[in-house]
């Protein structure tokens, strides 16, 4: 009778996990449900303070703010996912033909990344936008650049290390392709160290997302984005902290979850630490 393979549980994965299932329930509620419309302006009733008017108050143009936040939550995961996933995608296929051929084929995909690592999302934001034109898609392509050079490299380092394994050698004795190699037994092996770094660049994403449109390079008005709305609370500070306390512990709670996450996966995880922190 087998036994089923199970995660330990941390403390690490249990607060993070807690908090990006908030992050992302609240995400797909601001779907279906807000308390306000969120695009509603009522001048008449702008900086109300938080239990005046709404749980969070209103901002500098009568808009309810927890709906704000709702939406932002939604708004933030529709950029940060796609272009994690975008640049992990391609940089795990950069780092396995890596590992997999070595020689000028791993020195060549190490310099190109580099080059593509000395450019911070940001500025390949600013040099997309100059492209494409500021908004979403600019947003997404400048974060999976980002991402690319370190998937890259994640998988090249771990790949190696199966690759130096005796049941890889056996599958190269008798002349199994480097790609099937690389699908049926590599892949299997670093999928844990892909999933640890997919939760981390999450968690740098949602940060970078919110700079970009606190810049006015990423979700373009009148759709909310966290970063925006830190953005539009600066001339208010005095009058109403609110409206940039708001979108700050929501964008301190969501990294702070992610990161708690990836920790908690990678305790979990990682060989040489099971057992440690179980519960």
């Amino acid at each position: 009778m087998s036994k089923r393979s199970r995660i330990p549980l941390n403390s690490a994965l249990v607060i993070g996990g807690i908090l990006t299932s908030l992050l992302i329930v609240t995400a797909l509620v601001s779907l279906v449900w807000t308390p306000e419309v969120p695009t509603r302006v009522r001048v008449a009733m702008r900086l109300k303070a938080p239990g005046e008017l709404g749980i969070l108050g209103t901002d500098h143009f009568g808009r309810d703010v927890a709906s704000l936040l709702m939406v932002g939550a939604w708004n933030s995961l529709a950029i940060a996912w796609p272009a994690v996933l975008l640049g992990a995608a391609i940089g795990t296929a950069i780092g396995c033909a890596a590992a997999a051929w070595k020689g000028i084929a791993d020195e060549i995909a190490m310099r190109v990344s580099d080059v593509v690592f000395a450019f911070p999302a940001v500025l390949s934001a600013i040099m997309i936008g100059a492209l494409v034109g500021s908004g979403p898609l600019a947003a997404i392509l400048a974060i999976a650049v980002f991402n690319v050079p370190v998937f890259a490299r994640v998988t090249r380092g771990v790949a190696l290390q199966v690759w130096t394994l005796d049941y890889i050698a056996a599958a190269r004795a008798i002349g199994k392709h480097p790609l099937r190699i690389t699908w049926e037994d590599v892949m299997p092996n670093i999928a844990g160290a892909l999933i640890v770094q997919v939760t981390i660049q999450l968690a740098l994403a949602i940060l970078t997302e919110a700079g970009l449109s606190y810049l006015g390079l990423g979700v373009r008005p009148p759709n909310p984005s966290w970063g925006r709305m830190l953005s539009d609370a600066q001339t208010y500070l005095s009058q109403a902290p609110h409206l940039a306390i708001a979108p700050g512990i929501a964008i301190a709670l969501s990294v702070l979850g992610l990161n708690l996450l990836g920790d908690g996966l990678r305790d979990a995880l990682d060989p040489t630490l099971k057992g440690r922190g179980a519960s």
